[in-house]
């Protein structure tokens, strides 16, 4: 199929035209490239000379101090609770132990118990024949002096844990206090 002169003519220059577009096209991304590398390139002086310098300065100058100041708080209270287990606790804990061991241990043994039932038997024995004692069978005094004694335990436990807990002093100002306006 042949074309018209006409229409060659016309598809000759539409080719020159393609052809000179593509060759702009290639030289604007040519040209595109390397205003994209000097970008990079002073992006990367900027962030090496102004950012870097400034994150540095804001991390030592605010994050670390009050990471450090967290970490002393909260060694100091460490070692302020250990101080009070070492020093007040352990050692009641283990003179209490030690008292009702060696109660339980006397408690065991068998001439200590004949003995007390012995004493107990002859005050009662001695009691009742001068009338001083009257054998009573047991009432609700007994449950009473148990309540009494049970309490009174509880009371003495909760003063002993009140005295032992260390809360008050494992609080810490964070900034010093400054006086008021309307004061001044």
């Amino acid at each position: 199929m042949a074309l018209s002169r006409k229409r060659r003519k016309e598809l000759n220059r539409l080719k020159s035209q393609a052809e000179d577009l593509w060759e702009d096209q290639k030289e604007l991304l040519d040209h595109a490239s390397k205003v994209v590398r000097d970008a990079s390139r002073q992006a990367a002086h900027y962030a090496r000379e102004e950012v870097g310098p400034r994150v540095r300065d804001t991390f030592e100058d605010t994050v670390r101090p009050a990471v450090s100041s967290g970490f002393r708080t909260a060694r100091s209270a460490a070692e302020s609770g250990r101080e009070r287990l070492v020093s007040d606790v352990l050692p009641a804990m283990s003179s209490a132990l030690g008292t009702a061991l060696a109660a339980i241990e006397v408690a065991k043994n068998r001439q200590v118990r004949d003995a007390l039932s012995r004493a107990t038997k002859i005050g009662t024995d001695v009691g009742t024949s001068v009338g001083i004692i009257k054998p009573k069978p047991a009432g609700p005094g007994r449950y009473i002096l148990i309540g009494v004694g049970v309490v009174a335990f509880a009371a003495v436990a909760y003063a002993a844990w009140q005295t032992l807990r260390a809360d008050d002093d494992l609080w810490i100002d964070d900034e010093p206090e400054t006086p008021l306006a309307d004061e001044a």
